[in-house]
């Protein structure tokens, strides 16, 4: 009999999250909820949840910071749920490395919708252990990216692509699904010190979709208004 997947509902509204349970529960998910930040992140370590949904109001640690500690430890999805519909906070949701906003009020099967399909995106974009443990290696299907020797297998054949273009294909495609803002991109690539300005990672972006065609698995997508992800579809 399959495992069934756990879901930790982070909110400090019980009836909200009771219902939210309900929803997952007749879907076949086990769930846990926790109704504050500080209880949130003693539960993940305990209960080793599939997926979080994660209230961004919460009292004591909000979910902003509940999110960016868990994001330092681990790459399990987090959906972050909130009345809050501006754009703003948003953005910000995503930097700290959530995967997916949902506004509130919603409906309960567009909710479970989202939960499946982001559960799909993340086991279908788990990189292929590499060899060695010490190797900087991604795999995806038709898509070898190697930082330790710095080279990048398309299709079968070895693309010849200068440092920086590989080690932003690399970055991304090491964080699949996850959206990074071009100020982020420069402060990974090419460091704190870096004089150019943000027009830099279009250009190298457009040189790698160049080299490098969108896949039916995967792509190098932009999500307007904020900056690029690796998608992993």
């Amino acid at each position: 009999m399959a495992t069934k997947q756990k879901i930790l509902i982070v909110d400090d509204d019980n009836n909200i999250a009771e219902l939210i349970s309900l929803y997952l529960t007749k879907e076949c998910f086990e769930t846990s909820i926790v109704n504050d930040g500080e209880e949130a992140l003693s539960a993940f370590d305990v209960f080793e949840p599939n997926l979080i949904l994660l209230d961004l109001m919460l009292p004591g640690i909000d979910g902003y910071q509940v999110c960016r500690e868990i994001r330092a430890k681990s790459p399990v999805p987090i959906i972050m749920l909130s009345a809050k519909g501006e754009i703003f906070d948003k953005v910000l949701g995503l930097e700290l490395g959530a995967d997916d906003y949902i506004i509130k009020p919603f409906d309960s099967k567009e909710l479970v919708a989202r939960v499946k399909a982001v559960l799909r995106r993340y086991q279908n974009a788990k990189p292929a252990p590499a060899s060695n443990n010490n190797e900087k290696k991604v795999e995806y299907t038709d898509l070898v990216i190697n930082q330790t020797n710095y080279s990048v297998v398309y299709m079968g054949k070895t693309i010849d692509m200068p440092p920086k273009e590989l080690e932003l294909l690399y970055f991304l495609a090491a964080s699949p699904n996850q959206v990074f803002t071009r100020e982020q991109l420069l402060d990974h690539i090419w460091g704190y010190e870096y004089v150019g300005d943000t027009r830099t990672v279009d250009v190298h972006i457009k040189r790698l979709r160049e080299k490098i065609k969108d896949h039916a698995n995967w792509s190098l997508s932009t999500v307007w208004g904020i900056g690029y992800k690796f998608e992993v579809k």
